[in-house]
């Protein structure tokens, strides 16, 4: 008998050409098989003593089970019983760290010595591990759920001031009965704007589905649990403001949502892939382009249909949405500082400086701020707002603010640029030099105040000397700054000697031509 049975249709037709008189050699050519072949099965079918009508008469079930008439032997039925019951503890064992398929056949070898060769062995084993991928097919209900979840792929933009790349993540919403999506940049995955970026999802969507699903992201999720996870505080309040449920998937089981784990790799292929070559010089301007292509991505027509995301969305779901509350969904902060004599407050969290009407120099404020704006309020009175900055140790300054009359705002605190020039020339005139250089860099002069106190006070820590010859070392970059000046000091450049006559004369060489050489 040949190794690779042949098909039933096969063996009908050898039946067909044998009662016409046909020769095995001939029935090899009809049927494309070998004549070998067909020599053991024309033997096996005479030895069924049954007409060639009567076995074209039988079922294909019933012709099969009188053709293949060899069951397997007791032998490999033994092996192979005894190898399914090991099977789940291999699986098991294969899992661990550095567990390979030859170590476990090893293993196995050393147990059962008459066992399975490595082939078969991995052969049976990965037929199992098969079965266990096998996976549902879901039916999404409309307006039932909005899967979100961070793209692994961060986007980023190049800071026109600085020049710094700013790397930001992505959040991908997505409805998953028509696959409608929302995606957004953030400059950072912290609750917040995590808040602010599904506020704008559910305004984008101009709804609200039953439920919100996610993964076990530490901004949504306190505690993981597959049956009762615990949610944070701030993302419980978020739900009830929208009168949705929050879900959250099982722990390592990104099937939970695989709607928007698909989603996140169409976004890459769809999205982020037109825009590879693309720089972006904000955050806002980057939104834009993906919100650009965004709208391509949800009018393309799925694969092998005649309609598309938004299609489907506008036919069958957005209707069955919940409406939107009145207002989004804001958390705030609240903080106590104190107005410096700049006539600005510090917010912490970024370290940028807000100012505030000069008026109020010196009395205690408290900031009320979210991701978008600063608020600063005197008791219960709003004195000052400003658009949150999140550039570290900048100035957001309001020109009203300020007050005009310098000799006034001495008046107030003393602070002037000839009080720190004054202070400077007490220790040595490259600090008053110094001084007077970082005075000159900002367009409010108030801004500057803070860099001239952080200079002058680097005498109590080093002494006037050694600040005199940082200044000095200092005065011979092109910027002056306080970072600067104290750098040099905890470097110890300032003991170095300053060499500033290097390139200041060039000696007279054959190759200097004079000016009746550009006649």
């Amino acid at each position: 008998m040949s190794n690779k049975p042949i098909t039933m249709l096969q063996i009908r037709r050898i039946l067909q050409l044998k009662s016409q008189g046909k020769s095995n050699r001939d029935i090899a050519v009809e049927i494309h098989g070998s004549r070998n072949a067909v020599n053991d099965y024309v033997k096996l079918i005479q030895r069924l003593n049954k007409s060639t009508e009567e076995l074209l008469k039988l079922t294909d079930e019933e012709l099969s089970s009188l053709v293949y008439d060899e069951p397997p032997s007791a032998e490999l039925d033994r092996k192979f019983a005894d190898f399914q019951q090991r099977i789940p503890g291999l699986c098991d064992e294969l899992k661990k760290p550095h567990t390979t398929r030859m170590i476990l056949w090893e293993e196995y070898r050393q147990m059962v010595h008459d066992g399975y060769g490595y082939t078969q062995f991995c052969e049976h084993l990965s037929r199992f591990l098969e079965t266990r991928k096998a996976v549902m097919i879901f039916d999404h209900e409309p307006a039932a759920s909005m899967m979100f979840d961070f793209a692994g792929d961060k986007i980023s933009f190049v800071d026109y001031q600085t020049g710094e790349i700013i790397w930001c993540v992505v959040l991908v919403c997505t409805l998953p009965f028509s696959g409608y999506t929302y995606i957004e940049a953030m400059l950072s995955a912290k609750r917040p704007f995590l808040i602010k970026t599904l506020n704008n999802a559910l305004s984008f969507f101009d709804g609200v589905p039953l439920s919100a699903k996610t993964d076990n992201m530490l901004q949504i999720v306190k505690k993981s649990n597959r049956y009762e996870p615990a949610f944070e505080e701030l993302a419980q309040q978020w739900s009830l403001h929208y009168g949705t449920t929050l879900m959250a998937a099982r722990v390592a089981k990104p099937r939970d949502k695989a709607s928007v784990e698909s989603h996140v790799n169409a976004v890459y292929n769809r999205i982020y892939a037109p825009l590879r070559n693309s720089i972006f010089h904000s955050l806002d301007q980057m939104n834009e382009a993906l919100w650009k292509e965004l709208d391509r991505f949800n009018s393309r027509n799925l694969q092998r249909c005649d309609y598309s995301r938004r299609d489907r969305f506008m036919l069958h779901e957005k209707t069955l949405l919940r409406p939107l509350p009145a207002g989004q969904f804001v958390p705030k902060n609240k903080v106590e500082v104190k107005v410096q004599r700049n006539s600005h407050v510090t917010l912490g969290e970024d370290w940028h400086h807000y100012s505030i009407p000069y008026q109020h120099i010196g009395k205690t404020v408290h900031l009320i701020y979210d991701t978008d704006h600063v608020e600063i309020y005197l008791d219960t009175v709003r004195i000052a707002c400003h658009r949150r900055n999140y550039h570290r140790n900048g100035h957001a300054t309001l020109e009203e603010h300020m007050p005009s009359d310098q000799n006034h705002y001495a008046r107030i605190k003393g602070y002037t640029r000839e009080y720190f020039i004054e202070k400077g020339m007490q220790t040595g005139e490259s600090t008053a030099s110094a001084i007077s250089k970082i005075l000159e860099q900002k367009i409010f002069i108030e801004q500057t105040y803070n860099s001239c106190l952080g200079v002058l006070r680097l005498c109590y820590k080093y002494g006037n000397d050694r600040l005199e010859a940082a200044c000095r070392r200092a005065l011979a970059a092109s910027k002056v700054t306080y970072m600067g000046i104290k750098n040099i000091l905890e470097r110890n450049l300032d003991k170095a000697i300053l060499q500033t006559d290097l390139f200041t004369h060039i000696p007279d060489h054959e190759n200097i031509r004079g000016a009746e050489s550009y006649q």
